[in-house]
């Protein structure tokens, strides 16, 4: 695993290792945090978001919200809003749904295909980039803010402890 102090690089084999990760970040967020995710179709963003939601605790299904363009997920710490912009024409149908109402200090969002919603979007905290490399996936995990960084360093810390 490749690391700075801004992102870190990594290898995924597996779905199994996707969901890991998930996980791992889970380990590391706080609320108020925007996570945007960036990769083709079936780079496994959604996979990624299964795992961060079982390792905060959600027990139920977790589904792509490519038709519903959000699902949330109430939890005991903060809600988690996971969007899916990929249907999006125009960036400013960000704001005709509301979604901007979404963005809270007591939410986490995470949001596929930010760039459909560019210029209207803001900064994300983190972003993570996943590639298909072969049989498995090559992701890199970037800090944009002062919460991100903090985020970005716990997860530096317990990923060097496994």
């Amino acid at each position: 695993m490749a690391t700075d102090h801004t992102s870190v690089e990594g290898f995924l084999a597996d779905e199994a290792a996707t969901l890991q990760l998930g996980q791992q970040v889970a380990a590391c967020l706080q609320a108020g945090l925007q996570l945007q995710l960036h990769g083709d179709l079936g780079a496994g963003k959604t996979t990624f978001t299964r795992g961060l939601l079982r390792g905060l605790g959600h027990a139920g299904r977790v589904k792509s919200p490519t038709y519903t363009l959000v699902e949330s997920y109430p939890l005991p710490a903060m809600t988690v809003h996971h969007f899916d912009l990929y249907r999006f024409s125009d960036p400013r149908e960000w704001y005709d749904a509301g979604f901007a109402d979404y963005l809270a200090a007591d939410t986490v969002c995470i949001v596929e295909w930010p760039q459909k919603a560019e210029g209207v979007l803001p900064q994300a905290d983190l972003t993570l980039e996943l590639g298909v490399a072969g049989e498995g996936r090559n992701y890199r995990l970037a800090a944009h803010s002062e919460t991100g960084s903090a985020c970005l360093s716990r997860f530096q810390t317990l990923t060097a402890a496994n």
